[in-house]
């Protein structure tokens, strides 16, 4: 179960700000590539141990990333372009994000390790399932909506409410759980592509 499902939900909240955007003129692919900016800073921000302002950044990522497509979807001009692009940004930010966190020293680089290789491999068995036939695939238990809600979730906590549990701190199990997650999500999306595969 995933955040991802929700996403039709949200879009009466979203419909106004794409009003907006539209007038403004904005292309889906300037919003991916703010998207892109945002991802950046916060990997930055967090490798400066400037938590709440990665936080705000990661927010910004999140924002940008679902405009994009909502955008495209209104002004009817989805393509397999823009799609190639968001999802190569959508990776970046992944990494740009993740590797921010341990690479800083706010969790072990080993653990770092861990979560980076389990959500790019569950990111990327999602999309190679469409490669092979199966269509695009985003079931599992770890989506990219469930990260980046968590991370701006417990990085406001680890900034107010610090702890150390077995050496490890707030963020520090999260991305732990990203590792362990995300490569269990990477299987079971694996498992339903080679049941589907013709």
């Amino acid at each position: 179960m995933t955040l991802d499902q929700f996403r039709p939900h949200v879009k009466v909240y979203m419909d106004p700000i794409v009003s907006v955007a539209l007038r403004c003129r904005i292309t889906p692919n300037i919003l991916t590539i703010a998207a892109f900016f945002a991802s950046a800073a916060a990997g930055i921000l967090f490798f400066f141990r400037m938590e709440l302002w990665a936080v705000f950044a990661v927010a910004l990522n999140a924002f940008f990333d679902a405009m994009d497509g909502a955008v495209a979807r209104e002004m009817k001009i989805q393509s397999l372009r823009g799609d190639f692009l968001d999802h190569a940004v959508d990776r970046y930010a992944d990494i740009f994000i993740i590797t921010g966190i341990f690479a800083g020293g706010l969790v072990p680089w080993q653990i770092g390790i861990l979560a980076l290789t389990g959500v790019l491999m569950a990111s990327y068995l999602g999309t190679q399932a469409q490669a092979v036939g199966v269509g695009r695939y985003y079931g599992g238990l770890l989506g990219r909506a469930d990260r980046l809600v968590l991370i701006m979730a417990i990085g406001i906590i680890d900034v107010f409410f610090p702890m150390n549990l077995y050496g490890l701190g707030w963020l520090g199990w999260l991305l732990l759980l990203f590792g362990i997650f995300g490569h269990f999500t990477a299987f079971q999306r694996f498992a339903y592509v080679w049941k589907n595969v013709k």
